[in-house]
């Protein structure tokens, strides 16, 4: 009996170390990736971060973030559109401060007022709401959109400026959009699971004054399981200043974010999720 209530606290401590920020997605968050496989080690940034994106004690999507251009990598999540209010309420990821700070994704109003965090510290960890103010041709873009969950709190979750790049305007609401909303949906007819990372390629320019990089292009690709015995797959990729998605099968989109990183050949997905 005793070393049952010993396991009970021990256990109850290790998920009180459980932090949001991790050391790898295999063991903290895994349910977002394909087979439970992220992505490679070729896209990882020279500062990177792996979150895994905590609202309200529980998780909703992973995201590998950059800490050097203040953008996400990707953001990994399930696929589960449905009707619903879209939030307005943008939050921060306390624990790219420290692991001291909550585990959860908080408003920057809270952090300075509550747990006594000045603007100038929240900043050096990642990018802030000022980040984002006044912007010319660019707005606030989701990697993994709203529209893409079907309860307030997982949508909720996506408003986070870990899972945000500037993106261009006309992309975002036109041809990226029309690809979120209306390809996805005929795309994942029949599929019972469909898995989705979407990214951003870091590019040579800059908004808020240096801080935050505007990347080149945008990608996104899905690995859906129709059955047991039948997987499917597509990809797209945008160039972040032009109002066109262009469609690829997984493979194509794999190499060509192997040219454009550099970093090696790129595989988003287990090897069963098929490349033509």
């Amino acid at each position: 009996m005793l070393g049952l209530l010993l396991l009970q606290v021990l256990a109850s401590c290790l998920w009180l170390g459980h932090s949001e920020v991790v050391k790898s997605f295999e063991t903290s968050c895994p349910q977002f990736f394909f087979r439970e496989i992220p992505p490679n080690e070729a896209l990882e940034p020279q500062k990177p971060a792996w979150i895994c994106q905590r609202y309200k004690n529980q998780y909703y999507f992973a995201t590998l973030y950059d800490r050097k251009m203040r953008i996400p990598v990707y953001s990994a999540y399930i696929y589960q559109p449905g009707p619903g209010k879209r939030p307005k309420t943008w939050l921060v990821e306390p624990q790219l401060i420290g692991p001291t700070y909550p585990k959860t994704m908080e408003k920057e109003w809270t952090l300075l007022n509550r747990y006594n965090v000045t603007l100038e510290k929240l900043s050096q960890s990642q990018a802030i709401l000022h980040d984002y103010k006044n912007l010319t041709g660019l707005n606030r873009g989701h990697l993994n959109p709203n529209g893409h969950h079907d309860d307030y709190s997982s949508r909720m979750a996506t408003f986070t400026l870990t899972n945000i790049v500037p993106q261009d305007e006309k992309l975002n609401g036109g041809a990226w959009n029309n690809y979120e909303q209306q390809t996805m949906i005929r795309r994942t007819q029949g599929c019972t699971t469909t898995y989705v990372i979407v990214g951003a390629v870091p590019g040579n320019n800059y908004i808020a004054k240096g801080r935050v990089n505007k990347p080149s292009h945008l990608w996104s690709a899905a690995c859906c399981v129709v059955d047991n015995n039948y997987i499917k797959a597509w990809a797209v990729i945008a160039e972040n200043d032009k109002n066109q998605v262009q469609l690829l099968t997984l493979g194509e989109l794999e190499d060509t974010l192997t040219e454009l990183y550099g970093r090696g050949q790129v595989s988003l997905f287990d090897s069963d999720c098929p490349r033509e």
